[in-house]
């Protein structure tokens, strides 16, 4: 998985994105293994436009169903607002974009208070806070939970106060 293309494409099309998930983890505490990039996106026509042509740009591809995947530059724009959840592939690695998360309701809120960081290589990236990735991990299942995460992220904001 090639992280810094994928973030680096997000970034050259000035997508208003949150990294969630594994590797916004990965990339503020500890390594974990993840197997995907996570994206929640400002929803709005224009952002949705920008992330299509990213998603176009890493030649990801997508389909409802086994019988319709293909490439989404073969999509008519705007394909972006037919579900609020997509996993696409990439040759740069599996991407997932989330038009609303669970647990938080407020995209605007969330960016607010974001973390603005750089991978190892020094592209830039903003990512869900601490506290939001903990309100995300709280709000689902208790056998879906992370626990290892859920402790690793009550340890920093209890360091951080």
């Amino acid at each position: 998985m090639n992280v810094d293309h994928i973030l680096a494409v997000f970034n050259r099309h000035k997508v208003r994105y949150l990294l969630i998930g594994g590797v916004n983890f990965l990339l503020r505490h500890k390594p974990v293994l993840t197997f995907d990039v996570d994206f929640w996106i400002e929803d709005n026509e224009a952002n949705r436009h920008r992330c299509e042509e990213s998603l176009s740009e890493l030649s990801a591809e997508w389909g409802r169903t086994d019988a319709d995947w293909g490439a989404v530059a073969n999509l008519a724009p705007g394909w972006l607002s037919q579900q609020p959840v997509f996993c696409l592939t990439s040759p740069s690695g599996a991407i997932d974009i989330f038009r609303s998360v669970q647990g938080l309701s407020d995209w605007a809120a969330a960016f607010a208070v974001s973390i603005s960081g750089t991978t190892a290589s020094g592209t830039a990236y903003s990512g869900l806070s601490d506290a939001d990735m903990l309100a995300c991990q709280l709000s689902i299942p208790l056998e879906l939970r992370k626990n290892d995460r859920i402790r690793e992220l009550q340890k920093a904001m209890t360091t951080h106060e």
